[in-house]
């Protein structure tokens, strides 16, 4: 290629030209060059009508004379390419009120494959044809792989991005299911891992876990798929304070139950079951999923024994009782974690619920007694005159067999 213009779309926007950046460090992302050199990119093919340009451009800002306005972003716009190298003669024409880019310079438009690679996978027809369905998953698998992040995702506040993004969305969901079935009939579990972890990072929290949880599974995994379940339960209720939803807990949890541990003897497995920290003082740490198996076990052994138990929700707030940004819990997580664990007896079991907040499940205890365990755990946590307390609510554990 000898003149070209290369442009990433999804994620955070790029563009070079002929393999060197083609805009400043510091130039404004919500400059109007970028957005016009956004939308000629994207319609590089059929380019854009005027009308349809000045309102993709101008839209609703107060402008006056919106012909002449964007007239002068235009020309603002060739100024701009020629100091930034960009040496070809009427980059951006006008011809016929349709608004394009010199075809003199070729368009690479991660968008753009995007589409053709799915549209390419859509065509085959893999059933009963190896070769096909090869051919087929390939395709899918690029298109995914070029899926980046969100469509302009710094830009989402334009009409035009979101409807574009909202179409992406779509197919990239459509392209993710279409090549795990078909990794899923290769039994190519590896890809599979892979593809999870990619749909996963790209576009976070939408259930995309499963699949990595069910490549580490089917091939035998059994560690690795015991921490990411795991990990996975405690990630989506650290970074964004949301349980994952019930179908993905079922799905995983369906998963668990696959697991085909080999067979072994009794010491040895007791030996694996053993906690070996060495560091017995306080309460039992776990994740999520396991807090959440013991408090259901709890209950059960609650229509037996009888016994009284508690669960406690600690929050850091300030000094006005009210939920403390992000920014400012770093200094005061590992203090208040660690005042709840010492505070505890060996038996009781806590669990971290997001940035700011500890469940505890106190057994064979009475209400008096939580707030025994509260004011240890006050005289751990509070220093001198800081303005970071720690919030209780406690509810009683009830059986209701």
């Amino acid at each position: 290629m000898s003149n070209y213009i290369k442009a990433q779309m999804f994620g955070n926007f790029s563009m070079l030209y002929n393999g060197e950046p083609l805009v400043a460090e510091k130039m404004h992302r919500d400059s109007q060059f970028n957005r016009l050199m956004q939308v000629l990119i994207h319609y590089s093919g059929a380019g854009v009508p005027k009308d349809k340009l000045e309102e993709m451009i101008i839209g609703d800002r107060d402008m006056d004379e919106s012909h002449t306005s964007l007239r002068i972003i235009v020309y603002k716009a060739k100024q701009k390419l020629q100091k930034l190298g960009v040496n070809v003669d009427n980059m951006i024409q006008l011809e016929k009120g349709i608004y394009s880019l010199n075809p003199e310079i070729q368009v690479v438009e991660d968008a753009k494959e995007f589409l053709i690679a799915y549209e390419s996978a859509e065509l085959y027809d893999p059933i009963n044809h190896k070769e096909a369905i090869d051919a087929c998953l390939e395709q899918y698998l690029e298109a995914c792989y070029l899926y980046k992040g969100e469509f302009l995702a710094n830009y989402a506040g334009e009409q035009w991005v979101a409807h574009e993004a909202k179409r992406y969305r779509k197919i990239f969901k459509l392209c993710v299911e279409a090549a795990a079935g078909l990794l899923r009939e290769k039994q190519d579990w590896k890809e599979l891992e892979h593809l999870g972890n990619h749909a996963s990072r790209v576009e976070p929290f939408c259930d995309w876990e499963v699949l990595t949880m069910e490549a580490l599974v089917y091939s035998n995994q059994y560690d690795r798929a015991t921490t990411f379940y795991a990990d996975t339960i405690d990630s989506y209720l650290r970074d964004c304070g949301i349980y994952p939803s019930t179908k993905m807990i079922d799905i995983m949890d369906s998963l668990g139950n696959q697991m085909d541990h080999p067979i072994g003897i009794l010491d040895d497995i007791q030996e694996y079951l053993t906690e070996h920290s060495g560091n017995f003082v306080g309460g039992y740490q776990c994740s999520f999923p396991v807090f959440r198996g013991i408090y259901q076990m709890t209950l059960r052994g609650m229509e037996r024994t009888g016994q009284n138990a508690f669960l406690m929700l600690c929050t850091l707030v300030d000094g006005n009782g009210k939920l403390m940004p992000d920014s400012k819990l770093y200094d005061y997580v590992e203090r208040f974690v660690e005042s709840i664990r010492v505070s505890l007896r060996h038996g009781d079991v806590y669990t971290a619920y997001g940035n700011a907040q500890c469940l505890v499940l106190l057994t064979n205890t009475t209400r008096e007694n939580c707030e025994v365990i509260q004011e240890r755990i006050n005289n751990r946590f509070i220093i001198g005159r800081q303005k970071v307390f720690i919030k209780y609510h406690v509810n009683s554990v009830i059986c209701d067999s």
